[in-house]
């Protein structure tokens, strides 16, 4: 993929459920930690938490040309492993731009906020 037709760095809660509602390929990745995890979720995501992102980098290395959306609870900590996984190359990583709780808020009531 060439640098001028890389993907934004962040993707809003409407832009995730335009991709969930036609069905397109990602990957889904929470990085927060397993207690908000077992707390809240959203459907069909991926957990693995910022603290552990580096030993288990190579769980996502299959993903490497695909598309992942990284989201936690606010966006500050997906913005950081979206920033770091774009470092190693994964250059289709984008944050989710107000993580779950805007999930929560603007598509999905039913989404515990915490």
């Amino acid at each position: 993929m060439t640098s001028d037709a890389a993907l934004p760095i962040e993707i809003t809660v409407q832009d995730l459920e335009a991709l969930r509602s036609r069905d397109a390929s990602f990957v889904l990745l929470d990085v927060r930690e397993t207690e908000e995890y077992q707390t809240a979720r959203i459907e069909g995501s991926k957990l693995l938490p910022m603290s552990e992102i580096q030993q288990r980098l190579p769980e996502l290395e299959e993903h490497r040309n695909d598309h992942i959306v990284v989201q936690c609870h606010h966006g500050g900590r997906s913005m950081q492993v979206t920033q770091f996984l774009r470092a190693q190359g994964f250059d289709n990583a984008q944050n989710l731009a107000g993580g779950i709780d805007q999930w929560s808020v603007q598509i999905d009531p039913s989404v515990p906020r915490y």
